[in-house]
């Protein structure tokens, strides 16, 4: 591994995978890539991020689109396009960063320098943790947590080769109520500099 770190953190919602990979951006000094992407996308671009976002990490509609030529009309499909052509610049470019979703264990599979990590955790467990952040009843939670779930799996298989979740498709996959959310990003710190030593030295 090169002294470029690119450590892409895929999660189940509510498994505190986003506070993980916050942990991580700061224990390592980097950048955290989330919804931020969108926003330097529409100053570039001169539009209103708060559009862009509507459609972020959102599964595109097979109602009313269609490709022509290679251009496609749905919003969806564009801005996931857009995020990853970003990502891949800054991989090209030898930038490092840490990425949440976005397809990022695929669309930056080919550079060595990246760590991917997908976290989860147990649906008691998610719910708990949903329950205070959205002052949501179990049952709401519940029902949230599956809906947000379905959201990303279809997002992500439908723009990517590999299964959502598949621990084979990840360099890591960890179970973040074991040790709990700070215990976890320490052992993750762990892992990838271990991962940064061994491709340095090889």
């Amino acid at each position: 591994m090169s002294k470029q770190l690119i450590i892409s953190v895929s999660r189940e919602f509510g498994s505190g995978g986003h506070c993980i990979a916050e942990m991580l951006a700061k224990k390592f000094q980097l950048p955290l890539l989330d919804k931020n992407i969108l926003w330097e996308i529409a100053m570039e671009r001169e539009l209103d991020h708060r559009h862009l976002e509507k459609y972020d990490e959102t599964p595109k509609s097979q109602l009313f689109t269609r490709t022509v030529k290679g251009f496609s009309s749905s919003p969806e499909e564009n801005i996931a396009n857009l995020q990853f052509q970003y990502l891949k610049k800054k991989a090209e470019n030898g930038d490092s960063f840490v990425v949440v979703g976005r397809c990022a264990e695929a669309v930056l599979k080919q550079y060595p320098a990246m760590v991917s990590i997908f976290v989860l955790a147990p649906l008691e467990d998610k719910i708990d943790r949903i329950m205070e952040k959205e002052h949501l009843n179990q049952e709401e939670a519940k029902q949230y947590i599956q809906k947000q779930n379905r959201k990303r799996k279809n997002y992500h298989n439908y723009y990517s080769d590999v299964k959502w979740g598949d621990s084979r498709n990840y360099d890591i996959t960890i179970n973040s109520s074991r040790l709990g959310l700070k215990e976890t990003a320490d052992l993750l710190e762990i892992y990838i500099k271990k991962r940064r030593d061994v491709g340095e030295n090889s």
